[in-house]
């Protein structure tokens, strides 16, 4: 009997997201076998990768073209795959533009496909929602608003399972026993500085952070330490060509490639880049400062894309996840040239020495945890799975 499942996640975030559902659905059924496209979360689960996300994962719109021959290349091996060996169930996890080419390849041939992880197709190009619904045999979503989102445009099949950060999202250590594992004086500020899980993000986003960080040292009259988690898909080096070495000698700057959810946990406040990231600091109750960042040449015709109707974030008003979700200003959000130096470490030195800030905006973050649900999401889009397998017998 054919036990495959082929699953594409292109992203860092999605890797984490899929190697927990494969869990949930081997423990389910053991007797599965995973392959496709992901990182070193999914690897380590035993799925047969037939390519390496950190290869296809892209930001910006341009930057698209520098990867083309990636991505034209893993579109070619996953199609000749589900043509020769075609699996059970396909099951993608974000990633649109890539992952709705391969549906169509699917479902020409007559593989039930699962989105899991629903693009955000309430940020920008809705009218995809019928692409999707044509496409997919199921949709599970992890936003609370995303399935009525749905429902609004005809779609059914689309089914809220909750959010999978909060299945993994967790911190094991006290504030001081990181400063102690980690060699820190626990007296000090502990900034931390997260740019981003792609190497295009940190280039945008760094140098203006280390600026922002070594701003707020000159400010703040007692002394810190400035902590960057160092993702699974950026190597230390792009770190220093984003200029961290040229801080080093005025900041005392800690790279560290271990225990990100402790370090985040254990920060009195953090500058980061927008995306998944602002939910893993919320669910930390770390106060934050988000921003984000596009080369000029992207930022240019994202607006040519907002005069034309296709980001519905505008209509919205918010680009961060924890914005979107509370339905109003949580965090505060710098976007493009509002993302510099001076904006950033003013609102981190409110964040750090305003008491009442920081204690509204935990007390909203808790508040935003409740909208998320329960823990279980991976078990929940696994049953989801396993309803699609069994029609496909």
């Amino acid at each position: 009997m054919n036990n495959e499942v082929m699953i594409v996640a292109g992203e860092a975030s999605g890797d984490l997201h899929g190697s927990r559902l494969i869990t949930s659905m081997l423990e389910r059924d053991p007797s599965l076998h995973f392959c496709g496209i992901g990182g070193p979360e999914m690897k380590r689960c035993g799925v047969g990768l037939l390519y390496d996300a950190a290869k296809i994962a892209v930001v910006g719109i341009f930057e698209v073209i520098s990867h083309l021959p990636h991505l034209i290349r893993a579109q070619r091996v996953l199609r000749t795959r589900l043509k020769d060996k075609p699996p059970r169930l396909l099951i993608l996890i974000d990633f649109p533009d890539f992952n709705l080419f391969l549906a169509r390849k699917a479902k020409m041939l007559g593989i039930p496909v699962l989105y899991y992880i629903s693009p955000q197709v309430w940020a920008w190009r809705s009218g995809r929602v019928k692409t999707i619904d044509r496409l997919t045999d199921g949709i599970g979503v992890i936003l609370p608003f995303e399935e009525e989102f749905y429902r609004q445009r005809g779609v059914t099949k689309a089914q809220y399972v909750g959010h999978p950060l909060l299945d993994t999202v967790e911190s094991n250590m006290s504030r001081d026993q990181f400063c102690a594992v980690n060699d820190i004086d626990p007296r000090y500020k502990l900034i931390g500085i997260l740019p981003g899980s792609r190497n295009k993000e940190v280039r945008n986003l760094l140098p203006e952070f280390l600026r922002a960080a070594d701003i707020f040292n000159a400010l703040s009259s007692d002394p810190a330490v400035f902590l960057i988690p160092l993702a699974p898909t950026i190597e230390a080096g792009e770190l220093d060509k984003a200029g961290v070495n040229d801080f080093r000698s005025r900041l005392d700057i800690r790279v560290i490639n271990r225990d990100r959810y402790e370090l985040i946990g254990a920060c009195d406040a953090v500058l980061t880049a927008s995306g998944t990231v602002t939910l893993e600091t919320l669910l930390l109750d770390t106060p934050m400062v988000v921003a984000y960042k596009l080369t000029p040449m992207s930022f240019r015709l994202a607006k040519l894309l907002i005069k034309l109707g296709q980001f519905s974030l505008v209509k919205l008003g918010f680009f961060s996840l924890v914005n979107l979700i509370a339905g109003k200003a949580v965090v505060l959000e710098l976007l493009q040239d509002e993302a510099n130096a001076e904006a950033l470490s003013e609102e981190l030195y409110r964040l750090i020495y305003d008491q009442d800030r920081r204690a509204t905006q935990i007390s909203e973050f808790h508040s935003i945890r409740v909208k998320l649900g329960q823990r279980g999401a991976s078990e929940r889009a696994a049953a989801l799975a396993f309803s699609l397998l069994k029609k496909n017998d």
